[in-house]
Order: structure tokens, then C-alpha cells, then sequence
């Protein structure tokens, strides 16, 4: 059985294609994901979708989908975000199509009645990953925009918030990631050249500008959109970065920037740790598996910074799949959730 697992974020949409042998266990896993910024091309979602199957179109048994696109401001509320993207969804297979939501997978009809257990659920979809490589773990999954830190006990997640509102509330959701989170939103203030300096708070520069001036990641990898529109080099991210303090490359030198860079990157790490304290220390569990575009530069960081062992996902999945860990753990329900029916 060929299953294609979708998760539809704001900005990403991955896809993971997963075969599966008689006894349901993974066979070969293929990986894509596109840049589609919902909130200006939402429109754009089905073509997305079948641009990424591609040749596999014609192969797969089911399709899964899990989201958290319905926030994006191009919907007045989250219920008319799912509707709206699980009617596109459906539109765009001719096989069984099914949705994450927090009481497992969901067809179209029952996500019509009850749109709100399917929002922002992908991370129902990942917690069982982690619980293979430890049944009592914490799952901390960093993304492009944001950081999942998901509790596990005897294999079950046991997250106290459900809704992405609640889990703020209780550390388990950041709303830091590795490239689109805003710099101005993790500081506001700066050690610069020997004084403290209050930042401007503008769009200028992002978290990927961050790890492409660290070394953290490629050109490849900055898969956003750049705030000012130009490229991507270490030079032109420099420059982004200069105007977070009303700067420029004039103004600023190269060894200027970069210590900002670090100092930001502290920062961030700091705030994803404190976080997983807080969900370590309330659940008493010391043990964590990461995953996510951000798993070592951020997530393995935020660990040591706790004092918390970790474990990659990538001892169960390969490094490139562990970015797409929603879209694998969403195939996998849902391949789970055909053969119970057939069954």
C-alpha cells in the first residue's frame, strides 16, 4: 500500500509518500515539500497538491492530511480555514482522503461537523514517531515558524493543552522557529559595540537571516521569503540584520553583525529551553527526541541548555525526513485508518 501523508502549514505545505508492505510496516519513504505562503495563495492549495505527488499521483492508495494553515489571515476564522482547505484537499484525489485531527483520523464529513479537532493537529501525527524510539519522552518538533514540545508517557502523548491557544498557555507551543520568526520578536535590546541598544521593531530581518550569517543552514535551506525582497547570500542577510539596530553595512562591520547574530541565537535557544523546562519539570520526564528543520541547530541546543538527554528522530527516519516528521506520522495514520477499515 502507497500512502501520501500532506501537512499543510502557513508557509510549507510537505508531502512524505510512504510505502507499506502486507503487514503494515514502511517499506520506502519519499519527501518534497513546496513554499506556499497561504495567506496570499490559498487559492493555490490543490494545484500545490498534485504538483507534489506527481508521478505518485496515479500510485497512491490514500492521502492524509494534517494542517495548521487554517490560522493564516486569509481565513476571518480557523473553522472556515479547515473547511476550506479539507474541501481542496478532497477535491484533488480521487482516493480516500483523510484528517488528523485529536482523536485520530477524520473523513471530510465528520470534519464538517467538528472543524476545530482537526486544527493544528499535525503534531497528533508525530507524537507516535517519537514513542518508538522512547514510550517516555518529550517530542519537541522545530519547524520553519514554530516549536511543538509534546509530552509522551507509556507511549501515549499526553499534552495538557489541545488547541494551539491552550498549549501556549502551557509551554508547549513556541511560536519560534528557525526562519520566519521575527527578530523583533525574541529581543529588545542588544549588546552592541559596548552599550545596550533598544531595537527598532520592524519586519526587518528573520530568524533564517540568523542561522544563514551562524552557518547554520544553506541558501537551499532559506526557503521563506526574504523581508526586502532581494537574496539570500550571507552578505545580504548581514545587511537585514545592520537595520534591526537602524544600521547598514556602513555603519556596522562584519564582526558587529555576526555578534548580534550570536546574541540573538542565544536568545532563541533560551526561550525554546525554558519552554521544555517547563514541560519536563510538570510531567517529570527527562528524556527528549527532536525532530524538525530545527533539530540540531535549535532543538539538540535547547536540550543541552536544559540539561535534558535528547535523541534525534533521525535514529528511525532519515535526516531529510525528520523536516517532514508531521507528513510521515500523517501517512502512517492514515494507512492505519484503511486497513482497519478494510479490515
Amino acid at each position: 500500500m502507497k500512502i501520501a501523508g500532506f501537512d499543510i502549514g502557513g508557509a510549507n505545505t510537505d508531502v512524505a509518500v510512504v510505502d507499506f508492505d502486507e503487514s503494515g510496516n514502511i517499506t520506502g519513504v519519499e519527501t518534497d515539500f513546496v513554499y506556499l505562503p497561504m495567506w496570499m495563495k490559498n487559492d493555490k492549495l490543490s494545484e500545490a497538491l498534485i504538483k507534489l505527488l506527481g508521478i505518485c499521483m496515479d500510485e497512491v492508495d490514500g492521502v492524509g492530511v494534517s494542517m495548521t494553515a487554517e490560522l493564516v489571515d486569509a481565513y476571518k476564522t480557523k473553522k472556515e480555514g479547515v473547511i476550506d482547505i479539507s474541501n481542496k484537499s478532497v477535491d484533488s484525489f480521487n482516493v480516500p482522503v483523510g484528517f488528523v485531527s485529536l482523536d485520530g483520523i477524520m473523513e471530510l464529513s465528520e470534519v464538517v461537523d467538528n472543524p476545530i479537532m482537526v486544527a493544528a493537529a499535525n503534531w497528533i501525527a508525530t507524537a507516535p514517531l517519537a514513542a518508538k524510539i522512547d514510550q517516555n519522552c518529550i517530542l519537541i518538533d522545530i519547524g520553519s515558524t514554530t516549536t511543538d514540545i509534546i509530552p509522551i508517557k507509556n507511549g501515549k502523548e499526553c499534552a495538557v493543552g489541545r488547541s494551539d491557544l491552550e498549549r501556549l498557555k502551557t509551554g508547549e507551543l513556541v511560536y519560534s522557529g528557525t526562519l520566519r520568526t521575527n527578530v523583533a520578536a525574541l529581543i529588545e535590546k542588544i549588546p552592541l559595540d559596548g552599550a545596550v541598544l533598544r531595537i527598532a521593531s520592524e519586519l526587518f530581518a528573520v530568524t533564517a537571516d540568523i542561522q544563514m550569517i551562524l552557518g547554520n543552514i544553506t541558501e537551499e535551506e532559506y526557503s521563506c521569503d526574504t523581508m526586502d525582497g532581494s537574496g539570500k547570500s550571507i552578505e545580504e542577510c548581514m545587511r537585514r540584520l545592520s537595520r534591526v539596530v537602524c544600521g547598514d553595512m556602513d555603519v556596522l562591520n562584519h564582526n558587529e553583525i555576526i555578534a548580534m547574530a550570536e546574541y540573538i541565537y542565544r536568545t532563541q535557544v533560551s526561550k525554546i529551553s525554558e519552554a521544555l523546562l517547563e514541560v519536563s519539570k510538570r510531567n517529570n520526564i527527562t528524556k527528549v527526541v527532536t525532530t524538525g528543520l530545527g533539530m540540531d541547530i535549535l532543538g539538540a541546543k535547547a536540550c543541552e541548555q536544559a540539561g535534558l538527554e535528547y535523541t534525534g528522530m533521525d535514529k528511525i527516519l532519515k535526516k531529510d525526513d525528520c523536516t517532514v516528521a508531521p507528513a510521515v506520522g500523517t501517512a502512517i495514520l492514515m494507512e492505519q485508518f484503511i486497513r482497519n477499515k478494510i479490515n
